[in-house]
């Protein structure tokens, strides 16, 4: 099993929205590294931390699992859609998506600024300076330290 953090703006997709919808395609990521994860990487099973970008608190909001691996993300081929490529084709997709299933709501969101104050966590992707990826790895060890900071503050 692989541990992500994938990101969103609570604006336009937020944790509440899925636990509401409780699964749906993550879709309309349009970086060819974080393609690559999506299509290449992510397993059934694996888990993610549902990362709140662009908002106030930005942190860390809940958990959630993957439901189903990498397939072509539909909405590039969408011309009303703001995710439209039209470089890419049902015959050649470019871009792609994987299913996510809710699991939990944390009590808060786990901030961006104390996520930065733990010293274990300095060399995480996320952390580093200069990251902009919408999806990055996380350590089994920073994984079972960030659940741990989650049940220290609830």
């Amino acid at each position: 099993m692989a541990y992500w953090l994938m990101k969103s703006e609570p604006t336009a997709f937020s944790i509440d929205d899925l636990a509401r919808d409780q699964v749906t395609g993550w879709d309309g990521v349009r970086n060819y590294q974080v393609r690559n994860m999506l299509r290449d990487q992510m397993q059934v099973g694996d888990l993610a931390f549902f990362y709140h970008s662009n908002s106030q608190p930005m942190g860390i909001a809940g958990i959630m699992q993957i439901t189903r691996t990498g397939y072509p993300d539909e909405t590039a081929w969408d011309e009303t859609n703001i995710h439209y490529d039209p470089k890419s084709t049902p015959d050649n997709p470019r871009w792609y998506q994987v299913d996510v299933a809710f699991i939990r709501k944390f009590p808060q969101v786990l901030g961006l600024a104390s996520l930065k104050q733990q010293a274990f966590l300095q060399d995480m992707q996320v952390l580093r300076r200069g990251n902009r990826l919408s999806i990055t790895p996380v350590t089994a060890e920073e994984w079972a330290f960030i659940l741990a900071l989650v049940d220290k503050s609830a």
